[in-house]
């Protein structure tokens, strides 16, 4: 089986600098990484320019795979079309290669109906947007039973009705995954597999939320280790993104040690 290539969230270490979080990866033999628009007093919320961004990553050989992320995109509006087109034309001109969309998670624009047509609205406005660009629409179905759009056949199904395969691919996320509940993965739709575990044996799945995604380790209960192998067995060769929302893990103070062994442990039990 192929090995899996690893990335790096900034979510693995939110707290450090943008051109420290590259040296970081390099440290660990990772070149790939997601930047994220959501984190106080970092890029880019911190005013970075895209052209600072592609000259730190320039600096350390990193290739930068997305911006994590448009939020609320299935909820189509004026506001958020001026948001898309900011948030792309950045994407294109710091060097990443996708924009990762969130959609709303509030328990709103969840009806039968309702929401397939919300999400055909949002991906018809931004494949242009896209398109100028230059870059992959990544959507990421969330797993939680107030999210609306939990389902990656439904998100699929809509990125065929109208016709933006060439421009959508699907964020796989392996905690998501089990909180939907949804057995089927789509390989060939996947762009980027987002990783974390839970070890906490206390939480309940449906209680699980993002601060109990730790780094995946032998305490896993999200059997990422088995996603990573159907996902690399039908053909996906994109990266494994780490994503960690835990606040035990933004505390470490050893990063590297941590990424480190959670990737020798993903290689060894594979």
């Amino acid at each position: 089986m192929t090995a899996p290539t690893f990335a790096l969230n900034h979510m693995v270490a939110p707290q450090i600098p943008l051109g420290a979080f590259f040296k970081l990866g390099k440290t660990l033999g990772i070149n790939q990484f997601e930047i994220r628009n959501d984190l106080t007093d970092n890029a880019i919320l911190d005013g970075t320019s895209p052209h600072q961004v592609r000259e730190l990553a320039a600096g350390e050989g990193a290739e930068i795979i997305s911006i994590n992320a448009l939020q609320r995109f299935n909820e189509w509006t004026p506001a958020r079309e001026e948001e898309a087109r900011s948030l792309a034309t950045y994407a294109a001109a710091c060097g990443a290669k996708a924009l990762v969309l969130v959609p709303v998670n509030d328990g709103s624009g969840k009806l039968e109906g309702e929401r397939q047509g919300n999400l055909r609205v949002a991906l018809k406005g931004l494949k242009p947007i896209l398109e100028q660009a230059g870059i992959i629409g990544l959507v990421e179905p969330l797993g939680f039973q107030i999210c609306s759009l939990r389902s990656k056949k439904e998100a699929v199904d809509a990125i065929q009705a109208i016709n933006g395969t060439d421009r959508f691919k699907l964020v796989h996320d392996t905690f998501h995954h089990v909180l939907a509940g949804e057995p089927d993965v789509f390989p060939a739709m996947t762009g980027l597999v987002h990783i974390s575990g839970v070890d906490d044996s206390q939480v309940s799945v449906d209680d699980m939320r993002d601060p109990h995604r730790v780094m995946v380790t032998a305490g896993d209960r999200l059997a990422n280790v088995a996603q990573i192998r159907a996902l690399l067995a039908h053909g996906y060769a994109g990266p494994f993104s780490f994503e960690p929302f835990s606040p035990a893990v933004h505390a470490t103070t050893d990063v590297v040690g941590l990424v480190k062994g959670s990737m020798d442990f993903i290689r060894e039990t594979l």
